[in-house]
């Protein structure tokens, strides 16, 4: 019930305006505990998970209910998350891995956490991308009016979480197959050429609007990318931390495509073509590649690296005994579908989407950033000030003395 923006931090100042104030502290920068906790958080990896044992009373087969360790748990219909963490901090750009990591947990004899053992875990695989804070100047069009004096900010912790939209779809075009259904291009009236040769796979009198599935995916995305901030939110007021959840700085300028050269964000490749509005991003070679060409040679290519990251040896969903298949609707009791067999099905959906729309998915975007989360040390004195005591919680006020014990004096200027 605490959760709250609590954006003030100490070093900050409000020039001018009815909240015109100047801390009198010096900047405080997280410590690598505090940024750890934040970032475990948001990273969500939630160890393992057990599949019903087989059983054909009760289902022939859940191939979006996770039998082995690693990897996160989000709301998807995909049943995997498709998104990395990147951060920065004063020192550098980072990406926190665990889309393919291992139960990052570590427990100890009597079942209960080890806690310094986990966050190591999660600190072994951030991989450093750049030497210095990410550049976001505070002026329009990267950061908006009421953000300016705030964000990214020294002594700050910026998240910012990148989703790979092309892999979650994807991964819906996987699922709703294994349901039997199969999609058609709603935005110009066309059936989608080369499927019908695997119409015992789906109801052909039964299809899906392209449009409604993507949308789909980039909402599903979207609601990873948030719930991993929110989580993180919800440890700033467990720990003391100011800082809160929000959208107010422009993405383009964060991946590198706002078109201003002073601005190079993160990098990420792109396209343009007539008839976009936007640039379409694709992702950042080596570090975050979307399941799409150029990345890959072709979209059969990144649909085989998607089936064996879920299925495959290792992968969240392998189960050795059957594959990446199920029986389907139509013909259970009889014959298994072949995976290779399914997995051209989808290919045939996914390569007629980047031929007809230049891009994968062909309606939404490829990459996406839309949620940020910022952590800092808050100025209790300018809440003291303005507000009444109960706009911040007893972690908060207890913070310093807790996590920085004999600082609490010394940094006043």
């Amino acid at each position: 019930m605490g959760r709250r923006s609590r954006r003030f931090f100490m070093g900050a100042e409000i020039p001018e305006g009815v909240f015109a104030y100047k801390s009198r502290h010096t900047i405080l920068p997280l410590t690598e505990l505090e940024k750890l906790l934040i970032l475990s958080a948001v990273a969500g990896n939630t160890g393992w998970n057990y599949l019903i044992p087989y059983n054909d009373s009760y289902a022939p087969h859940l191939p979006n209910y996770a039998s082995a360790p690693g990897g996160r748990t989000f709301p998807s219909s995909a049943g995997f998350h498709v998104s990395e963490v990147f951060f920065t901090d004063d020192e550098g750009v980072y990406m926190l891995q665990t889309r393919d990591a291992f139960d990052l947990r570590k427990m100890k004899r009597n079942g209960s956490l080890d806690l310094q053992a986990t966050l190591e875990n999660h600190r072994l695989r951030i991989r450093k991308i750049a030497d210095q804070r990410l550049n976001l100047p505070p002026r329009n069009p990267h950061i908006e009016g009421h953000n300016r004096w705030v964000v990214n900010r020294p002594g700050s912790l910026f998240i910012f979480p990148v989703a790979d939209v092309a892999f979650h779809n994807i991964l819906n075009l996987c699922y709703y197959l294994q349901n039997g259904y199969c999609l058609y291009d709603d935005v110009h009236g066309k059936k989608i050429e080369g499927i019908e040769k695997f119409k015992h796979l789906y109801d052909p009198c039964n299809l899906l609007p392209l449009s409604f599935i993507e949308r789909y995916s980039l909402t599903e995305a979207t609601t990873e990318l948030v719930t991993s901030c929110y989580a993180g939110a919800l440890m700033l007021q467990a720990m003391g931390l100011g800082g809160w959840m929000f959208n107010g700085v422009n993405p383009f300028s964060i991946l590198g495509v706002s078109g201003d050269p002073e601005v190079p964000g993160l990098g990420f490749r792109y396209d343009q073509q007539e008839g976009w509005a936007v640039p379409n991003v694709t992702g950042l070679k080596g570090v975050f590649e979307g399941h799409c060409p150029p990345h890959f040679p072709d979209m059969k290519t990144a649909i085989e690296a998607v089936v064996k990251k879920k299925f495959g040896p290792g992968g969240p969903f392998h189960d050795q005994t059957r594959g990446p298949w199920r029986d389907n609707a139509k013909i259970r009791g009889s014959a298994q579908v072949h995976h290779e067999e399914f997995q051209a099905c989808v290919s045939a959906q996914a390569d007629y989407i980047l031929q007809r729309f230049g891009k994968f998915p062909g309606t939404v975007p490829t990459i996406l950033v839309f949620i940020y989360l910022q952590a800092h040390h808050i100025d209790l004195r300018f809440y003291d000030h303005y507000f009444k005591p109960s706009a911040y919680l007893r972690t908060h006020a207890e913070h310093m003395a807790k996590w920085h014990s004999g600082m609490d004096e010394h940094v006043s200027i």
